[in-house]
């Protein structure tokens, strides 16, 4: 038997190995045991909208130097960024959800990691509807600001909503993670169980 804080031995690692119908089973049960979990306690939905934000770097060469243009990129970004959590936009989702903006903020919302390119907007509710709503509105609020604040960004930027509505709504968490998680815990139980019993 082996006790806590002692290095298994080659014998014990061997009796680990050879109890692969118990692992077997217990990936079986455990993956439908995170089935069971999802199915009482679904996760959130997750609505996304999309933005495509194109900074047009091609045209800013003449201006900027090689060597600047990911620093360029990353101001310009972390600019469009703060934009995008600031308190006017998300006043904006607030006064049309109903929520307000501390909620919005605590993880109701979240921006996808933003580059040249898509930007999505994601919101989680209970409600599949309320997440599509959430979703749609914080991408429409960012483009008006950012249309707004044109003057503060190059003039090279180009901002254009391309997925506002009928929204792809999704569970935030798919049933098979569940399944995995549930599968990969209970194999991780069963190994300290074979290595630790008598």
């Amino acid at each position: 038997m082996n006790t806590l804080g002692t290095f298994p031995t080659f014998d014990d690692l061997l009796r680990l190995l050879r109890a692969w119908r118990v692992w077997l089973l217990g990936a079986l049960l455990g993956g439908l045991l995170g089935m069971a979990v999802y199915a009482v306690f679904p996760p959130e939905y997750r609505a996304r909208a999309t933005v495509m934000v194109d900074f047009n770097v091609e045209q800013s060469w003449a201006e900027i130097p090689d060597r600047e243009v990911f620093y360029f990129l990353d101001r310009e970004a972390r600019k469009l960024v703060e934009l995008a959590w600031a308190d006017d936009a998300l006043q904006t989702v607030a006064d049309e959800s109903g929520l307000d903006v501390a909620t919005l903020r605590s993880g109701v919302l979240t921006l996808s990691q933003p580059s040249d390119g898509g930007w999505h907007f994601y919101a989680d509710s209970a409600d599949a509807s309320l997440a599509a709503k959430l979703a749609a509105a914080w991408a429409r609020a960012f483009t008006v600001k950012a249309q707004e604040s044109a003057d503060q960004f190059t003039p090279y930027l180009e901002i254009t909503p391309t997925q506002t509505e009928n929204l792809p709504v999704t569970r935030a968490s798919a049933l098979g993670t569940y399944a995995l998680a549930g599968a990969g815990l209970m194999i991780f139980i069963l190994a300290i169980w074979i290595l630790f019993k008598r």
